[in-house]
């Protein structure tokens, strides 16, 4: 299947609401955690085992089981302190956390997923034992499902023959529930070698139950090339045995496709995530001074005509309800969905900032993460006024400015109407600075810097968007 397929399918999944992920350790190698294979190195020398020389890693774990009066301390000891120490920024992971997906399955032991997940706002609940399958987190976001266990519990995690021996015994209703989501949602395998014993007897599951009416699976699988083989002949050997994986996964229904680097992985689920929002805008402002407008009657029908506007043409509009600014978006959000008879969920996502600290922590930590959460959910940020009172005196709201070099940071575009003035104009000029990184703001300032009328505004940043689509 080729790679513009492949997106195309999962873009329509994920607005069903019918993509989850399923997650393995190539994933947090992204990280700078160890491969399985590295995790056992020291375990395999113990009982004078080349790793490099076994291709049954689970083998390796049960003989120095075995070997060792069946104690698993040391690999207990493996488990906890490999996967405890301070993990690499790992882009991939952070696009899969920002995906609206609701379930989230991993054979990994270690907290990646979910510290990742919440880092991006979002209320994950973690299922690790069979008991927790029956209890759920109010209001999640997501739920993730430890197959092998977790690190903090070393002593359960799957690793040796025997626990594989027993997994279906000692884990049935995680099978149960997997069935069922790969029966009636689609995958995608991130970092997953299928070298999972167990996990092949699911699919097989699978596959004699439903015969040709599952559902198609989705994994990346990066080519051979002849410059990192010995020789030729190695690099047709290991060709045909891809060719030859490639054709056995089609048995289960799990379409391969074919990369030239682990980063087109990257770049093919950066397109997914801004296809999947592209018509997301986040709107950035605050005020409490309106001075470049006459009153604030005209400012405030600024702000409603022009949120009112994106969504009768059918945006998203994501708030987090700044002071002076806020309220008038909503408005404007509310009257096109009355208007047009929409839904809101479909069409408003309010983010408001919690104002007291939770369990402890510094309130302006909250804030960076509620920030990064919410314009993490957007494709451009649109920036108006951004002002407040310090002191008695109206100065430039920082956290406006704060929001800038996230949505910068994140990669999304940015639109200041300058017009409005205070971190506005601050951010217009900043844009200004540097056109080659935001050439798609170059021929729009006239309109942006200068203009109070909502129409023209909204038209301006139509076309800043045909832009960054190439099609004018």
């Amino acid at each position: 299947m080729s790679i513009d397929v492949f997106e195309k399918e999962i873009v329509n999944e994920i607005k069903r609401g019918n993509l989850s992920i399923f997650a393995g350790a190539g994933l947090s190698i992204g990280s700078g955690y160890k491969s399985w294979k590295e995790l056992l190195r020291e375990i395999a020398s113990d009982i004078g085992l080349n790793i490099d020389k076994e291709s049954d890693l689970i083998a390796v774990a049960q003989y120095y089981y075995n070997r060792n009066n069946r104690s698993r301390n040391k690999i207990n000891e493996k488990i906890l302190n490999e996967f405890s120490l301070r993990a690499k920024p790992n882009p991939l992971l952070e696009l899969v956390a920002r995906l609206p997906v609701q379930s989230i399955w991993t054979t990994n032991y270690d907290t990646l997923i979910e510290d990742t997940l919440r880092r991006v706002d979002k209320i994950v609940d973690v299922k690790i034992k069979e008991k927790q399958l029956s209890v759920f987190l109010n209001n999640r976001d997501v739920t993730l499902y430890k197959i092998h266990g977790d690190k903090n519990t070393p002593d359960e995690a799957v690793i040796t023959r025997d626990d594989y021996e027993t997994f279906f015994q000692k884990r049935e209703l995680f099978i149960t529930n997997l069935l069922g989501e790969l029966i009636s949602k689609t995958f995608i395998f991130l970092g997953y070698s299928f070298g999972d014993p167990n996990f092949e007897q699911i699919l097989s599951k699978i596959r004699y139950k439903l015969l040709d009416n599952s559902r198609t699976h989705y994994c990346f699988m990066r080519k051979i090339k002849l410059c990192e083989c010995e020789n030729e002949e190695e690099y047709k050997y290991l060709t045909l045995k891809n060719e030859l994986r490639t054709e056995d996964l089609k048995n289960y229904n799990i379409s391969t496709i074919l990369v030239d680097e682990y980063e087109d992985i990257l770049n093919s689920m950066k397109r997914i995530e801004f296809e999947v929002i592209k018509n997301n805008v986040f709107i950035s402002g605050s005020a409490h001074d309106y001075n470049t407008f006459k009153n604030l009657t005209d400012a405030s029908k600024f702000i409603v005509d022009l949120s009112r506007k994106f969504t009768i043409e059918r945006n998203k509009i994501i708030s987090g309800y700044g002071i002076g600014v806020g309220g008038y978006v909503i408005d404007g959000v509310m009257s096109g969905i009355f208007d047009e008879k929409l839904r809101i969920d479909d069409h408003l996502i309010l983010r408001p900032f919690p104002q007291h600290t939770i369990n402890k922590q510094n309130l302006s930590e909250i804030w960076e993460s509620h920030r990064r959460g919410t314009i993490s959910l957007s494709s451009y940020a649109i920036f108006m006024f951004g002002n407040k009172i310090k002191d008695n005196e109206v100065v430039i709201a920082d956290g406006v400015i704060k929001e800038f070099l996230i949505a910068e940071e994140l990669g999304k575009f940015v639109i200041p109407i300058g017009s409005t003035g205070y971190a506005a104009k601050e951010i217009s000029s900043i844009t200004k600075s540097n056109v080659e990184k935001y050439w798609y703001l170059s021929d729009s300032y006239s309109v942006l810097d200068n203009s109070l009328d909502a129409e023209e505004i909204y038209v301006e940043i139509v076309k800043i968007l045909k832009r960054i689509k190439g099609e004018i």
